[in-house]
């Protein structure tokens, strides 16, 4: 990896760039700009945005980018094969715990929510179905007024 920065960090100053304005062309902070420079690997939290970076830097400075992208890749193969199951597990942990809600109150606002809408649907629910029981008492009580009346007119007209 030092050997890719030292490549763009001579490329640079051979050009007469600054650190500031290369950063400020690429849309990068200077700090990022000199790790990749100084092949400081830990300092990017993911390797894949690193190689963009290297990629896009080497483009700004007219280098051959897809050779320093391979060169890139090969180092970073030779760099994980070097890493042990039990380092890989351990950094996924820690992965998992980083991304873990720490805080009770949190799940509670989230269990909150979920339960107020609950509440919300079953008082619609049960909305519609008194609704719909009151109309059809009305609607059946009419009818059998309804009923009542013409049925008991007809019967007294019969007799």
């Amino acid at each position: 990896m030092k050997e890719i920065g030292e490549q763009l960090k001579e490329a640079r100053e051979s050009m007469g760039v600054s650190i500031e304005e290369a950063a400020e062309d690429l849309k990068l902070i200077p700090s990022q700009i000199e790790n990749i420079e100084n092949g400081n690997l830990e300092a990017f939290q993911d390797v894949f945005y690193l190689k963009y970076f290297i990629r896009d830097y080497a483009k700004y400075l007219g280098l051959d980018k897809d050779e320093l992208v391979d060169e890139f890749n090969e180092y970073l193969f030779d760099y994980t094969s070097k890493l042990s199951i039990e380092d890989i597990k351990k950094e996924n942990k820690r992965i998992e715990e980083e991304n873990r809600i720490r805080s009770p109150y949190t799940i509670e606002r989230k269990n909150e929510r979920l339960y107020q809408w609950f509440t919300y649907i079953a008082i619609i629910i049960l909305f519609v179905i008194v609704c719909y029981l009151v109309y059809t008492i009305i609607a059946g009580d009419k009818k059998q007024v309804e009923d009542n009346v013409v049925y008991g007119g007809v019967y007294e007209f019969t007799k």
